[in-house]
């Protein structure tokens, strides 16, 4: 025998319906999906293990197909992806696995789902009957080659080098005929033998009606006149394609008068007129007709010279900005700046155009990145585009596939481009830092071309293949970090810092925008939930500990659903939360803030330490005993930190004599610093000072004042070196009720973004050397 059938247990599974196409074994094929009813089919097979059965419909008119119009033997394919389109359809791309037969529904609605009888053959190649036969398929399928004129050498290459016998009719099948009742034939067919001699068969038959549509065409081109021959062509072709119900010269007809109206650069024209005559050219039937026409219209559906009027009104954009926004005063600043040129040039009569500005917005999660962005778009009046980078590994999701691949299509910059409708959106790339690379590219590299303002004025998608200008696009970016943004990517950007929020900012915020948005969506009235300023310092302060609002956003959501409650329980039309309330509302505070001493200590010290929740107070505790000169530290402290503690203890033995202190002091004891909260890991130079202030006092007996707050970086000479952070170290301090800080000489001019009202609370000392330090922190034993 030639073949052996393998038993096999019937499988459930999601069944599509295909109309006018159908897909073989190990055949690669992208479509698109419309109906309702594939769709969730779809869906389901991705959420299982996505696989789904795909299976021609007999009729393709027909729009809901039941069990009796679609054919009883199908393939089971694979979802190796999924693409959103305009509109509600997707594009798909699958690969076939092997023959099923359908048995019966399970289920029709709201999708199929039905058992399905795997077919797995194995054919025996060393067969005689299977080897002659597949000599036989491969010479008819040379003559039907040479007669046709029609296959391609890639399709000719393809075929032979196809050794596997159940596999060489499914190849010529899904890439040779036109015919889908030839094609379902050659699918139904299990045995491989069988298989082969229904496609030789088939193959004849097109062999001869290819010799005689020659004859035929010889015949009419002998009676033509030269500057006639191409009209009457078309002509021959529109009538065979009317007669076959395939009638693509009106589309192609469309798309010239379309190419005719669209402002397209010369190369775009010229390529595009390229296509539409080898389009025009092409057999019915032929599965390149699709890829050539998605081609041309993907081009045809840019916005080629359709642009935005900016609306450079300076004080509509500052009170757009101010309405959606509290706070971010340097990002409302430069979008202001980049209206005033643009108007500016405008006003000299200059060439008009001001490439746009690339902006990367870098802060916490939550502070409002990706919403400013959108505010900004409003305000200049441009349409507004967001592309998500997080987890990007694959440089095709940029610069897109090349044709040669099956089911290419372009990147998501271009996409972004054709579903702005304009040349120069605002165009968001969310989360720049999180792109990462692997064997499929390096998408941060691809970035480049995009965002260096000399080069994006011919950026070339692979797809494509043409230049298409991206210079009056508004690129903005935003990033968490700006350690993992490649340094090149990083030059080519307008680093602009949006800090946490204070929580007299998170105060505001909440009372003008987070209640009534909350009251809004929870289907209240405006006013009917109210919350007074104090119960709003105890959501801030004792519920959420973030640096900017989703998690306050989420707190008064869950204080308005329970208000809610309330009125409908008790027959109130207005709610107004205590304290009291939302200590009942929500439960005990989460978070405590540790107080400082109200007494000077020995040992320990007020630091003041920067996290991506904002500013904390952070006391160091240090104590000494007998021993024998070793220095513990504790408080799960990174290597940065611990480095600063051994400079603080070598200061100290290096002046020991100035503290009254004996120069081999350390040799009989052992000296402890701790660093409090030891579940929480801290790092950074900045706790040099409290740590030499905290072994100062501890050696030499002398209280520190509790009223005091320090920070900065020691060096072994006892420089004090400036240090980050500042404004929210500041407002941990303010927090705290500390009256005097303690900062580095450099961080003076720091003091300008600090709120005046905050500012006039502290008297603030700035140090040179440690010992200006321990002159105001120390007091006498």
């Amino acid at each position: 025998m030639a073949t052996k059938r393998k038993s096999a247990k019937a499988v459930r599974i999601p069944l599509m319906a295909l109309r006018g196409l159908m897909i073989f074994p190990h055949m690669v094929l992208h479509f698109d999906v419309g109906r309702p009813r594939s769709i969730a089919a779809l869906e389901a097979a991705m959420l299982e293990n996505q696989r789904i059965f795909l299976v021609a419909q007999h009729d393709a008119e027909v729009e809901e197909p039941g069990v009796e119009d679609i054919c009883r033997v199908g393939t089971i394919a694979t979802i190796k992806q999924v693409l959103n389109l305009p509109g509600d359809s997707l594009r798909v791309l699958v690969e076939g696995q092997q023959r099923a037969v359908f048995k019966s529904a399970v289920q029709e609605d709201p999708y199929w789902i039905a058992d399905v009888l795997p077919i797995r053959d194995e054919a025996a190649e060393d067969d005689p009957t299977v080897q002659a036969l597949m000599r036989t398929t491969h010479d008819f399928f040379d003559e039907y080659a040479k007669a046709s004129m029609r296959v391609s050498p890639e399709t000719l290459r393809s075929v032979k080098e196809v050794d596997a016998p159940d596999q060489l009719a499914d190849v010529i099948a899904a890439n040779v005929l036109t015919r889908l009742e030839d094609r379902q034939a050659i699918l139904e067919e299990v045995s491989v033998a069988a298989r082969l001699e229904t496609l030789c068969g088939i193959l004849v038959r097109e062999t001869e009606l290819a010799g005689i549509e020659k004859q035929v065409q010889g015949r009419i081109r002998k009676q033509l006149e030269k500057n006639q021959k191409d009209y009457y062509l078309r002509e021959q072709i529109r009538a065979i394609q009317e007669e076959l119900g395939d009638d693509n010269s009106s589309q192609n007809d469309e798309l010239r008068e379309r190419m005719r109206k669209t402002p397209l650069s010369d190369e775009a024209r010229e390529k595009v007129e390229r296509e539409l005559d080898r389009l025009s050219r092409m057999a019915p039937g032929t599965p390149e007709i699709s890829v050539s026409q998605t081609y041309i219209e993907w081009i045809l559906d840019l916005p080629w010279g359709a642009y935005t009027t900016d609306n450079l009104d300076l004080k509509r954009a500052r009170r757009i900005l101010d309405e959606e926004h509290y706070g971010m005063q340097q990002v409302k600043d430069r979008v202001i700046e980049y209206l005033a040129v643009r108007r500016m040039k405008q006003m000299n009569t200059q060439e008009g155009s001001l490439k746009g500005p690339i902006l990367c917005f870098v802060g916490p999660p939550g502070v409002g990145k990706t919403s400013i962005v959108k505010c900004i778009a409003k305000a200049v009046g441009r349409k507004f585009v967001q592309m998500s980078l997080g987890g990007v590994r694959d440089e095709a999701e940029i610069r897109g596939h090349r044709r040669t691949y099956i089911g290419a299509i372009p990147g998501r910059i271009i996409a972004g481009m054709k579903q702005s409708g304009t040349m120069n959106p605002v165009f968001l790339f969310d989360e720049i830092d999180k792109m990462s690379n692997d064997f499929r590219g390096d998408p941060a590299s691809a970035m480049l071309e995009v965002l260096d303002g000399e080069q994006n004025g011919a950026f070339r998608d692979h797809y494509l293949e043409l230049p298409f200008d991206l210079s009056q696009v508004m690129f903005i970016t935003t990033a968490n970090s700006v350690e993992t943004i490649p340094g090149p990517l990083l030059d080519r950007m307008e680093i602009i810092e949006v800090p946490s929020y204070t929580e007299e900012e998170k105060l505001q915020i909440a009372k003008k925008h987070l209640l009534h948005r909350q009251v809004t969506e929870h289907g209240l009235t405006k006013g009917s939930v109210r919350i007074g300023d104090a119960a709003m310092k105890m959501i801030i302060e004792g519920y959420t500990r973030e640096a900017g609002v989703r998690t306050l956003t989420r707190t008064i959501a869950r204080v308005v659903r329970k208000a809610a409650v309330d009125m409908l329980e008790n027959d109130l039309e207005q709610v107004t939360v205590s304290r009291e309330k939302v200590q009942k509302y929500l439960g005990a505070q989460r978070y405590l803030r540790d107080l400082p001493e109200k007494k000077p200590c020995v040992g320990v010290v007020n630091g003041l330490a920067y996290t991506t929740v904002g500013g904390e107070t952070l006391q160091v505790e240090c104590t000494v005993m007998t021993g024998s000169g070793n220095l513990s530290l504790t408080g799960q402290l990174g290597d940065v930190m611990k480095e600063s503690a051994r400079a603080a203890l070598s200061w100290v033995r290096a002046h020991a004599a100035e503290y009254e202190l004996q120069p081999d002091f350390h040799k009989n004891i052992d000296i402890h610093i701790h660093v409090p909260e030891g579940a929480v890991p801290k790092d950074g130079p900045s706790a040099g000072v409290t740590m030499a202030t905290a072994l100062v006092s501890a050696l030499t007996e002398r209280p520190v004042r509790q009223d005091v707050a320090m920070t900065g970086e020691i060096t072994l000479r006892g420089r004090v070196l400036p240090i980050g952070g500042v404004k929210e170290k500041m407002l941990a301090a303010y927090r705290a009720g500390i009256k005097t800080l303690l900062l580095p000489m450099e961080n003076k001019k720091d003091l300008e973004e600090i709120p005046e009202r905050v500012r006039n609370t502290f008297s603030v000392h700035f140090m040179e050397n440690i010992e200006d330090v321990l002159k105001i922190a120390l007091l006498s034993k």
